[in-house]
């Protein structure tokens, strides 16, 4: 035995019985076991016949809603930009009125 062996010896020798139980145990006691093969006649699972449709109707009702939000998002941009124009027009007129007036008043 060398003088690590040695060493560590004498510093489990000081450390508490339930510690250096712990340290001192076979390394393999708390490994899980392994599953026992499973047998191969053994069927899979029966597949549920309504699932097929099921998904596809999923994922058809996805792409639905995915296109009327690509749909929506676009008839809202629109909707902005027509709404800024209107805005625009309006404060437009509403300049060339009110100068209009601050000129007829003040005879500028």
């Amino acid at each position: 035995m060398g003088f690590a062996a040695v060493g560590v010896i004498l510093m489990l020798r000081s450390l508490p019985l339930a510690v250096r139980a712990r340290y001192l145990a076979p390394y393999n006691l708390r490994v899980a076991k392994l599953a026992p093969p499973r047998a191969a006649d053994q069927e899979a699972p029966p597949l549920d016949p309504g699932a097929i449709e099921r998904a596809y109707r999923f994922h058809r009702a996805r792409r639905a809603a995915r296109e009327r939000r690509h749909r929506e998002r676009r008839w809202a941009s629109f909707r902005f930009w027509i709404v800024l124009a209107l805005v625009l027009a309006v404060a437009t007129l509403l300049a060339a009125r009110t100068l209009g007036e601050i000129e007829r008043v003040f005879g500028l």
